[in-house]
């Protein structure tokens, strides 16, 4: 099958024929094979219904094709791959099981996402946070390092702050540590390369920069013996008692979160299948052109060659520019609490979508 062109890949994505989308960190667009693959599986259990053993053959043999798709994006085996609902659903999973103790220290650091950090906090461990936010993104690795113990249990950090947009230094910080691991990859996976296996555990948002249905993730488990199934499902056991002990099945699938609906599956089987070869080069390059265009015009938060974020101060309130941009056509994000708009730069966006957002800007300075 022939390479897509950006011209091409563009098409896929009907949204973009009107909409500068500017936020695939919250939600990619769906591109039309996804939404059809989802339409073609509602319309079949529609008309045919969701039972027989055909039905739930079809289902789990989709679930595995899935699971290889997401360990190929994160380059380690399938067998290490859980299916989840989110990057927080897949924090919860390894947080609960790891028995975090009150004497327990996780280190994270103050650019984390609620994903992250409420899990972190559930699970009754002490938190030392290391304050990685307005420093530079070479001083981020001395930050986090200062913050590492005798007592330190586990380190929990984002691969690409959801805030900034800085790669945080998570090979460094393994490297230095040899501490076991938990890597929040909502704004990774998809946008950069990644690859999870030098890590103990890593999460997806496949709803995010891989452009899938909402409510599906993923989550790399590298030993899943040593986690325990604090969260157990249909799909965690071989077999079971009566009392509901159970022996778990082979690999992370232990962890897996539930049923996926037929049309959800199907969906994001398609949007796993599509993105081109070219994709991480090309929105590393929109990314550092977005930067610098803002930077000649505006305060950015965000450091050359970085991820595919870049942050700003727009001037005046966020959440107002936001919305004044969106009825422009132009979809950014405003981050609560930090007077910052963020652009999310994805393989799809075209410098006609960059100028959008300088020209959508300029006119809403004009008129304040």
């Amino acid at each position: 099958m022939a390479e897509l062109s950006l011209q091409e890949a563009r098409a896929c994505f009907p949204v973009l024929e009107r909409v500068a989308h500017l936020n695939a960190g919250t939600f990619g667009p769906l591109a039309r094979t996804t939404v059809e693959a989802m339409e073609r599986q509602a319309r079949l259990e529609l008309e045919e219904g969701r039972g027989g053993e055909a039905y739930f053959l079809s289902l789990g043999e989709r679930r595995e094709r899935v699971r290889a798709l997401l360990a190929r994006e994160l380059r380690v085996e399938a067998r290490s791959v859980a299916l989840t609902a989110s990057t927080t659903n897949a924090c919860a999973i390894v947080l609960t099981g790891l028995d975090l103790r009150p004497e327990d220290e996780v280190v994270t650091t103050d650019d984390e996402h609620f994903g992250l950090l409420g899990p972190l906090h559930a699970s009754g461990a002490r938190l030392r946070i290391a304050r990685t936010r307005g420093l530079p993104a070479d001083q981020a690795l001395a930050a986090i390092l200062a913050e590492i113990g005798p007592r330190t249990r586990l380190v929990a950090l984002s691969h690409v702050s959801w805030l900034t947009g800085h790669v945080l230094p998570v090979e460094a910080v393994r490297d230095a540590t040899r501490l076991p691991m938990l890597v929040d990859g909502a704004q990774s996976v998809g946008a950069i390369p990644v690859r999870a296996a030098p890590f103990d555990f890593y999460t997806v948002s496949c709803q995010k920069w891989l452009c899938g249905p909402d409510a599906t993730g993923a989550l790399y488990v590298r030993d899943p013996e040593r986690l325990r199934v604090a969260l157990p499902s249909h799909w965690s056991r071989r077999e079971h008692r009566q009392d509901g002990s159970f022996l778990p099945v082979a690999g992370a699938g232990r962890f897996d979160a539930g049923a996926i609906a037929g049309p959800v599956l199907a969906g994001l089987e398609a949007a796993l299948t599509m993105p081109p070869s070219w994709r991480f080069r090309r929105a590393g390059e929109v990314a550092e052109r977005c930067r610098r265009l803002l930077a000649d015009r505006y305060q950015v938060v965000t450091a050359p060659g970085q991820g595919t974020l870049v942050s700003f101060v727009p001037g005046g309130d966020p959440a107002q520019a936001a919305r004044r941009l969106a009825a422009r056509g132009v979809v950014v994000r405003d981050l609560p609490g930090t007077g910052w708009l963020r652009v999310s730069c994805g393989y799809w966006t075209s410098d006609d979508d960059l100028e959008r957002l300088l020209s959508a800007l300029a006119d809403g300075q004009g008129r304040g």
